[in-house]
């Protein structure tokens, strides 16, 4: 039996004693407990009272159960959303994908629909994992973001859906200077470069938070391959868009330190430095 059966099965066992039927030897195995057949309202509102009271597990043998005993009512289609949501909760984010799904391909015109889209894509947020390890997570929770906005534009799921893209991308530029450093601890810098670079040309990544140390990165990289003039441009662009950062600060530092003169911002722009070469964001 799979952790899943064995969840189930506990539940099963608690929701029938709960319900004063007694089982011998207390806990067994699903198979061996049923449910009584009762009103398909009754049964639906018991599991909405497991979920309201965070017994995510009776929650869903109950709704699972709703389905069994009435599979062509209104009901069924409700709890099958709600099972998706009690895994959820319960963070069995696989189990409430699948569920999710289920929903989506049975109910597509479904006005619930667009919570069974944004319930799949916080499935996957929320197992976003830090920017040191690999981010195929992250990169389907972006995927599903999408698609919640997408579908459903106007939805206040999209508008949340908004919020937690920037996140993700944040988290994605994260990984790519995760990677530029671990690339300059190793002097590999044209290697560096080309991420801090990613964090800075690709518009998805402009307003994340890790565009003022990309620049800076870019400063130092440049200056360590003897690219002066590529290293006074980023720090042009930087002091533009963030003067008096930190990340300013240092790179005029290292610059100074270097012997590399700072040009100045009506320079900069006579050169085109501040002009649409990096997007909107400069």
């Amino acid at each position: 039996m799979n952790p899943r059966q064995s969840q189930i099965a506990r539940a099963l066992a608690l929701a029938v004693l709960a319900g004063g039927v007694s089982a011998c030897g207390g806990m067994q195995a699903r198979e061996s407990v049923q449910f009584v057949d009762e009103p398909v309202a009754q049964l639906y509102n018991r599991g909405a009272e497991y979920l309201d009271r965070g017994r995510w597990a009776e929650a869903l043998a109950t709704f699972e159960e709703v389905e069994r005993q009435h599979p062509y009512s209104s009901w069924a289609r409700r709890a099958m959303l709600m099972e998706a949501y009690a895994s959820y909760q319960a963070r069995q984010y696989d189990d409430a994908v699948e569920d999710a799904q289920r929903f989506i391909a049975l109910h597509p015109g479904n006005d619930s629909a667009p919570y069974a889209y944004y319930l799949i894509a916080m499935c996957h947020f929320e197992r976003i994992l830090d920017v040191g390890r690999d981010q195929a997570t992250t990169e389907r929770a972006l995927a599903a973001l999408n698609d919640v906005v997408r579908r459903y534009p106007e939805s206040a799921y999209a508008r949340d859906a908004r919020l937690k893209i920037d996140m993700v991308y944040d988290q994605l530029a994260g990984k790519e200077m995760t990677i530029g450093r671990f690339y300059l601890t190793r002097d590999q810098h044209l290697a560096a470069i080309n991420r801090f670079r990613n964090v800075v040309e690709n518009e998805n990544f402009q307003r994340t938070s890790h565009v003022p140390e990309a620049l800076h990165r870019l400063v130092e990289s440049y200056l360590s391959v003897g690219m002066v003039e590529e290293a006074q441009r980023m720090a042009a662009i930087l002091g533009h868009n963030f003067p008096g950062g930190e990340w300013y600060q240092r790179s005029y530092v290292l610059m100074t330190d270097a012997g590399v003169a700072p040009v100045a911002e009506e320079e900069a722009r006579r050169r085109g430095w501040l002009g649409r070469t990096f997007g909107t964001v400069f």
